[in-house]
């Protein structure tokens, strides 16, 4: 199958932009913490695809609001870091998608 294919695309959209929560999670986890507004350019880099400010910040919200992560404020600047919620939670979507890839 090429990779530019209807369907290609459609799997490319939800596993990268209908779930930015994963790529927010991660980055996070591996930086201990990570500055919201550096983390478009940051996914860029290292999962290869850029998406607005405004998903990140209204994804960062929704993992607030559901204790996955906790804002540190220093100064003017807003930087996250992981809750037990959130490392609980990135482990079991890793392990999901896994368990996915070795099925296929």
């Amino acid at each position: 199958m090429k990779k530019t294919t209807r369907p290609f695309l459609r799997l490319k959209h939800h596993l990268t932009s209908e779930n930015l929560w994963l790529y927010i999670l991660s980055i996070i986890r591996k930086d201990k913490e990570a500055y919201a507004y550096a983390l478009p350019e940051e996914m860029e880099r290292r999962f290869g695809f850029k998406c607005s400010r405004v998903m990140v910040y209204i994804v960062l919200h929704m993992l607030e609001f559901h204790h996955m992560i906790s804002p540190i404020e220093r100064g003017r600047r807003k930087y996250y870091k992981l809750t037990k919620e959130g490392e609980a939670t990135l482990d079991s979507a890793k392990e999901y998608l896994s368990m996915l890839s070795s099925s296929l």
